[in-house]
C-alpha cells in the first residue's frame, strides 16, 4: 500500500542520516557550507534567493551568481544584511566579503539542473516606426552609426541594404581605435 509523500520522507531522512555520519569526518568545515547551499532560501529569504544563489566561496568571500548585472547591482546594498544572515547561520564569523557574479550558464550551488533556473529572456520586439529616420540623420556622426545599427539589428540586413550608407564608419576612420 502506497503512502503519499512516503517515498520523499525517507530519501530526505536517507540524506540526512548520509550527511550526520560524513560530518564526523568534516575537518575543513566544508559540510556545514552544503548546509548553507541546501537551505538558502531559507537563511536570505525568498526574495534575495530568487535574485541571487551560491555558486561558491574563496578565501572568506562568498560566491552568489545572478541573472543580470541589475540584481547584483541592487543586492550590493544588501551585503552587510546578507553576511549577517549568513554568519548568523553558521554561529560564527566564516564570510566577510560577497562577490557577485553573473550566471553565464553555469549551474549555482543546491540546484540540480538547468530546468530550475529562470527561463531565457525573450528578444526583443521590432518598433513600428523603425527605420523612419534613415534619411534624416547623418551616417558620419555617432548618433547616426548607432540608429543604422540599431535598424540592422531588427531588420537583419547587411549595412548597404539599410538607408543610402554603405559604410557606417567616418571616412578615413580605423577599424581599430586608439
Amino acid at each position: 500500500m502506497q503512502h503519499p509523500g512516503r517515498e520523499s520522507r525517507h530519501r530526505k531522512l536517507g540524506a540526512d542520516l548520509l550527511l550526520w555520519s560524513i560530518a564526523r569526518f568534516d575537518k575543513k568545515g566544508g559540510l556545514k557550507l552544503v548546509r548553507l547551499w541546501r537551505e538558502w532560501e531559507s537563511v536570505v529569504g525568498p526574495e534575495v534567493a530568487e535574485l541571487a544563489r551560491p555558486l561558491g566561496h574563496k578565501d572568506g568571500t562568498l560566491l552568489l551568481c545572478t541573472h543580470d548585472s541589475i540584481a547584483a547591482q541592487q543586492l550590493t546594498y544588501y551585503v552587510p544584511e546578507l553576511l549577517e544572515r549568513v554568519n548568523a547561520f553558521f554561529g560564527e564569523e566564516v564570510f566577510d566579503k560577497v562577490r557577485f557574479e553573473l550566471l553565464d550558464g553555469r549551474v549555482p550551488l543546491g540546484l540540480q539542473s538547468h530546468a530550475e533556473q529562470a527561463p531565457a529572456r525573450t528578444p526583443p520586439k521590432k518598433p513600428s516606426n523603425l527605420g523612419a529616420l534613415v534619411d534624416t540623420i547623418d551616417p558620419d556622426t555617432a548618433v547616426g552609426r548607432c540608429y543604422l545599427a540599431y535598424v540592422r539589428y531588427f531588420s537583419k540586413q547587411p549595412a548597404q541594404d539599410v538607408g543610402a550608407a554603405v559604410n557606417t564608419r567616418p571616412s578615413g576612420a580605423s577599424r581599430r581605435g586608439k
